[in-house]
């Protein structure tokens, strides 16, 4: 009768764990080789100046070098008593407002109806997302004309149904409506083509059964349509209000931040502050209290976000 023998568990070796370690070690380094030009520029071009502008917050730099003497907190409690910086940035809010509900609802209606399969699908594909290739000299030159008082298209066109003239860059009541418009054709086609990828992202046969159960059109389109775009929609949001809250050139390009600071966004302000009014260290102020509420909101609509995934 024969009896098993017992093999002992396989060791490794110290030769071959050694030769573990090197090749792990091979990896590291080549995996910093990779990283190493990116992190050098990173460093350079991100972290460096982002270092220096917060020191600059605490001082009274100016552009002509002078002034340099640290100032603590005294253009923070500046900033926060400025009149001018405190409606620059109501503006900005304003503006993310009213720009944020029509991108992303125009958006999804376009996409809505080009995925319904329209004829010439790939016509309005281009004419929809051909505007946000375009560089936005290009796009505030074209809508400049289109605004122009006596030559403009659209007061030719209001002339037609004997509508008066309306000054659409120097009303301080519609100039911002006006900004508004012109970054909605500008930018939509970003946020539709979004959209347009996650409708057709969509299984078909969910459509084929909710028709089998009597389901219409309406009723797919917010029973299954609008829930599985629920996470494209967050995404959308989030990235059209922090591109909003950032708006500068369009804006600084069409009206100057006029009529009467009526348009004026809360970068043009810190542009204006550091290289118009000399006062880099104020500026740098204002720019680090700005970021902050970038920040909040950010985390704001990050916990949104995460709480509508977790129910």
């Amino acid at each position: 009768m024969s009896t098993a023998i017992d093999t002992p568990p396989a060791t490794t070796t110290p030769v071959v764990a050694e030769g573990k370690k090197q090749a792990r070690r091979g990896e590291t380094l080549s995996g910093w080789a990779f990283a190493a030009p990116f992190a050098v520029l990173f460093f350079l071009f991100l972290v460096v100046p982002a270092l220096y502008g917060l020191y600059l917050s605490f001082t009274g730099e100016t552009l002509t070098g002078s002034g340099g003497k640290l100032l603590g907190f005294g253009n923070y409690a500046e900033a926060l008593q400025d009149p001018d910086m405190w409606h620059s940035l109501g503006n900005t809010l304003w503006f993310t407002l009213l720009s944020t509900v029509p991108l992303v609802v125009l958006s999804l209606a376009f996409a809505l109806l080009v995925n319904l399969g329209l004829p010439g699908r790939w016509l309005w594909r281009l004419s929809f997302f051909l505007p946000y290739l375009l560089a936005s000299t290009v796009v505030v030159m074209f809508w400049s004309w289109m605004y122009n008082p006596k030559l403009g298209l659209i007061n030719g066109v209001l002339a037609e149904f004997g509508v008066a003239p309306v000054a659409w860059l120097q009303d301080p009541n519609v100039a911002m409506i006006s900004v508004v418009v012109t970054t909605l054709w500008w930018t939509i086609g970003f946020n539709f083509l979004l959209y347009l990828a996650a409708l057709q992202n969509i299984p078909e046969q969910q459509f084929e059964a909710a028709a089998i159960d009597g389901a219409g059109k309406w009723r797919q389109l917010f029973s299954i349509v609008i829930p599985q775009l629920a996470p494209t929609t967050a995404l959308i949001v989030t990235l059209q209000i922090l591109a909003s809250l950032k708006v500068f050139d369009q804006i600084y390009m069409l009206t100057s931040g006029g009529p009467a600071g009526s348009t004026r966004s809360i970068v043009q302000y810190i542009y204006e502050s550091g290289f118009t009014g000399y006062r880099f260290g104020y500026s740098s102020a204002i720019s680090y209290l700005f970021f902050a509420i970038i920040v909040l909101v950010s985390l704001a609509q990050y916990r949104l976000i995460n709480r509508r995934s977790a129910a």
